[in-house]
């Protein structure tokens, strides 16, 4: 399955989502998107099974707690949670998720066609949550350059 520009925009198109597998600790990948994405102005809600608050942000402890009107998921959980997750997600009705690379498995994709969903895997959102600065700006220059960007 190919990863579309359109797909990616979609995604942040609300610049409302959940992120299951956010970090207490500041240092974690899980944590560090969280904090880019709050500070980007996007609306997110943390999920974590054992912390209450993130950061002074109310955390949900399951995806089954979010609000009904939660439409897109990041997953940055470690490999062995992710499957489970995107379970999760489908049966609560989440239509958008996007799986952070280095998160997904052989059966990732598998799962999301098996259930109609609009899955991303394989690419850093820090390269594509606008705006995009720093080091993630000129690795998305390289990449464009080098690789391509989805188009």
């Amino acid at each position: 399955m190919k990863i579309t520009k359109a797909q990616i925009k979609n995604f942040f198109e609300p610049k409302r989502l959940a992120i299951a597998g956010v970090s207490r600790n500041e240092k974690k990948f899980g944590h560090v998107i969280f904090q880019e994405l709050i500070k980007n102005q996007y609306d997110v809600l943390p999920v974590n099974p054992e912390a209450e608050v993130i950061a002074g942000v109310k955390c949900f402890k399951t995806l089954a707690e979010l609000p009904t009107d939660v439409d897109r998921l990041l997953i940055v959980t470690s490999k062995r949670q992710t499957d489970e997750v995107l379970r999760q997600a489908i049966t609560k009705g989440i239509k958008h998720i996007w799986v952070q690379q280095h998160s997904e498995t052989p059966e990732t994709k598998k799962i999301a066609k098996e259930n109609g969903i609009e899955i991303i895997t394989n690419k850093c959102i820090f390269m594509f949550a606008e705006p995009v600065a720093g080091f993630h700006k000129f690795h998305r220059t390289i990449t464009k350059i080098f690789v391509g960007l989805p188009r």
